[in-house]
This record gives C-alpha cells, sequence and structure tokens, in this order.
C-alpha cells in the first residue's frame, strides 16, 4: 500500500516568470518530483468560495478491463438473462438479493450491505451513443465525459479548474502508476503516485542531477532558478508530508485482500489534506473476462465490494463519512450472451454505482431490455453516463453549471438525500 503527491504549485507570483511555471511543473512532474505545495489560508478560501460544498470530496474507482455488469447486479428473475448465459449465469439461489429484481454476486457482500444501509444508488443502463469497444478509446471517452470528442482534459480535470480557481495544492489526486487522462487538467497539476516511499527515496535521488542543473545559475533567470528551487524543496517536504501520513495511519478495518488503494486515500483525508478529488483504478485490463469467467469474476467483485465497503466504514470511524461520495464505473458492460471460452465479450450499457451516507439509496434509470438487444446483440443504452456526471458535479460537488464542463446540458438524478 502507499501514497505520493505532486500538485498545481500555487507560487505567488509564478505567472510573471520566464518559462511558464506549467512547463516546469511539467518537467518536474516527469521526474516525479512536484509535490504537496503547503496549504495557504487564501488559497483554501478561494477554493472554499468557487467550489459551493468546500468540504465534499469525490472518490471515483474506476474497474479497468470492462466489469460484467450482469454477473455483478444479477437479474436473478429475468428468463432472458438465464438463456443468454447457459453456463456462466449466477444461479438465483446464490444471488445476493436486494429486492424482487435485482441482487448482487454471490461474492459481494459488502455491496449488498451498503445497499441495504441505504448508502448505494444503483444508476443502470449507462453508457453513450455510437459506443466503442476498444478499451483504450472508450475508457478515454469515459475520462474525458466526451465521447467521440477528441477532448484534451479529463472531466476530472475540468472540475478542478472550474471549483478551484485559486489553484490548491493536492486539490486533485490520482493514485495509479501513471496519470490516467481523467484527472489532466489545464490548470492544475494533479498528485500522481502509487508508492510513497519509492516516491519519496528513489524519486528524488534519481532526480538531483535534472534539479542541478536546472539550479545552475543562468544569467537574467535569477528568478526562474528560485522558483525551482522552492519547487524542489517543496517536493522534498510533500514527499515527507505524504509518506508521514500513510506511516501514521492505522486502522482496525478490514479492506479484504486487495483494498484498491483506498486505505491510502483514507490515510491523505484523515490527516486533513486539501484534496477534493481522488481517481484510484483496480489493475491494468483486471476485468477483461473473455475466458473462463466465474471464479476469477466472483473474485475480482469480492475485491472491489470489501474495498470499497471498508472505506465507507474506515471514513464512519474517523468521522467524515458525511463529506466523501464514491463513484464506481467501468469502461464498458459485457455482451449479454456468454462466448464459447465461457467467458463475455465487449458491450456497451452497464451500471454505475453511487456510494456514501449521504447518497439517497435505491435504483435510478431503466435496467436495458434483454430480449430487446441491438443488432450487435448488445443492450441499449438507456442513461447517458454524463448524467451521473452532472448529479455529482452539481449535487454533491455544488457547482451548478455542469453544463459548461460537460460541453452539455445532462439532466441531473435525485441522488442525495
Amino acid at each position: 500500500m502507499t501514497h505520493h503527491h505532486h500538485p498545481d504549485a500555487a507560487h505567488p507570483d509564478a505567472a510573471h516568470r520566464v518559462p511558464s511555471r506549467r512547463d516546469m511543473l511539467r518537467t518536474l512532474a516527469g521526474a516525479g518530483l512536484v509535490a504537496a505545495w503547503p496549504v495557504s489560508a487564501r488559497a483554501a478560501a478561494q477554493a472554499d468560495a468557487a467550489g459551493g460544498r468546500p468540504g465534499r470530496i469525490l472518490v471515483v474507482v474506476e474497474l479497468t478491463g470492462a466489469n460484467d455488469g450482469l454477473n455483478t447486479l444479477v437479474p436473478y428473475t429475468d428468463d432472458a438473462y438465464y438463456r443468454l448465459r447457459p453456463q456462466i449465469a449466477v444461479p438465483a439461489r446464490r444471488v445476493r438479493r436486494i429486492d424482487d429484481r435485482f441482487g448482487f454476486n454471490p461474492g459481494m457482500a459488502g455491496f449488498e450491505r451498503l445497499y441495504k444501509d441505504g448508502h448505494m444508488a444503483i444508476v443502470h443502463g449507462c453508457g453513450y451513443a455510437q459506443p466503442s469497444f476498444s478499451h483504450f478509446t472508450s475508457a478515454a471517452y469515459w475520462h474525458t465525459g466526451v465521447p467521440n470528442g477528441g477532448e484534451p482534459h479529463g472531466w476530472l480535470g475540468r472540475v478542478a479548474d472550474a471549483i478551484d480557481p485559486g489553484l490548491t495544492p493536492n486539490f486533485i489526486v490520482n493514485i495509479d502508476e501513471r496519470q490516467s487522462l481523467a484527472v489532466r487538467a489545464r490548470r492544475h497539476v494533479p498528485v500522481v503516485f502509487n508508492d510513497p516511499d519509492r516516491f519519496a527515496r528513489k524519486g528524488l535521488h534519481a532526480s538531483r542531477p535534472l534539479l542541478d542543473g536546472a539550479l545552475a545559475p543562468v544569467a537574467g533567470q535569477g528568478a526562474t532558478a528560485r522558483y525551482l528551487d522552492d519547487v524542489a524543496r517543496s517536493a522534498r517536504e510533500a514527499s515527507a508530508q505524504v509518506r508521514a501520513a500513510w506511516e501514521a495511519y492505522r486502522t482496525p478495518v478490514d479492506y479484504g485482500i486487495i483494498s484498491m488503494d483506498l486505505p491510502k486515500v483514507a490515510s491523505m483525508i484523515s490527516a486533513g489534506m486539501p484534496t477534493r478529488l481522488y481517481h484510484v483504478a483496480y489493475r491494468h485490463n483486471a476485468f477483461d473476462t473473455h475466458v473462463q469467467q466465474t471464479d476469477l469474476h466472483q473474485r475480482l467483485l469480492t475485491y472491489v465490494s470489501d474495498a470499497v465497503s471498508g472505506f465507507v466504514k474506515d471514513l464512519q470511524r474517523i468521522g467524515r463519512a458525511d463529506d466523501v461520495a464514491v463513484l464506481v464505473y467501468s469502461e464498458f458492460g459485457r455482451r449479454p450472451a456468454e462466448n464459447t471460452s465461457l467467458g463475455t465479450d465487449h458491450g456497451t450499457a452497464n451500471h454505475m454505482y453511487v456510494v456514501g451516507t449521504r447518497v439517497k439509496g435505491g435504483h435510478f434509470g431503466e435496467a436495458p431490455s434483454l430480449t430487446q438487444l441491438d443488432e450487435t446483440g448488445n443492450q441499449r443504452h438507456t442513461t447517458d453516463f454524463r448524467r451521473v456526471y452532472a448529479s455529482l458535479i452539481e449535487g454533491w460537488l455544488g457547482h451548478a453549471d455542469s453544463a459548461s464542463l460537460l460541453y452539455g446540458r445532462y439532466e441531473t438524478l435525485p441522488l442525495w438525500a
């Protein structure tokens, strides 16, 4: 488990320096060096003024590889489901029933409990028109919130720019091996880390020559050198802060065998970091279950279910549960019919899950028909996924103008209690 940091270091007069502050941050970020700047009261106040709901945090969990929604939330009373999946359907007797139509996969005790406690909204049939079956392409559409659009910035990056014009340090954190397009912003530089120990020791050590070169005095560029020196010092301080937060963090809560980095998020929330937006991803393409799906998929779902429910329990323990909403999504669903290898191929519509103690639990949207499939044999999406993004931007984060961030008006869903 682990953490790491690099945000948009809002230096007071950075804008007046010769090379753009952003260019330098990009260079240093490439070296694993840009890190937490101490939060100034002024930056925090600016963020509060712009953010609408200053204390609220959004944690986005991506299940990469395209999770099979039909075997996650099973329509156990639908005969068509069992006809389409004679071998791999979850038997009705094994389903964790949440009502008279749907039940969770047997491995998902945590999700069942969250739903029954009223802390989970299930949004059905999420997708977009003209769906792509490429992991890379469809993930880019979900990351940017602009299907078929070629948008260079991520939806979370655009949200950060909009609700935090003061560029609060550490405002947006991406826990992953490499930066997700979802967090790419025009003005914010996201903190991207995977392992705090490696970041602090190897990262800084390996980048020493770069910094030493960058700090060599250049005629007429004293301010630039001083600025880079500030960034380097800040990176060292930040890595220490992050390491301290993680090393100090102890929890009795069981997150399960594979925690999906959520304890790292909890440690930062517990330490009072100013981060409002987190993006974590579950293992590269783990959910791409083309072959012998059943046992592997149940195991993966158990990891997700245990981790998310453990995270909510941990937030309750530290008194921050009411401040956090969690979105769980995947880049597309899988085909309703099983394939000859006892797996499933790339599909379309899927569920999105919004979890938290402030969520209005229940079902939202309409489950796609399993008897009226499209010409590719896939479900027709019934909910544009950007409606969920709009609901998070407006209803949770309190930024009224989701239309300018999503390049269109998407009707929000009543997800909040």
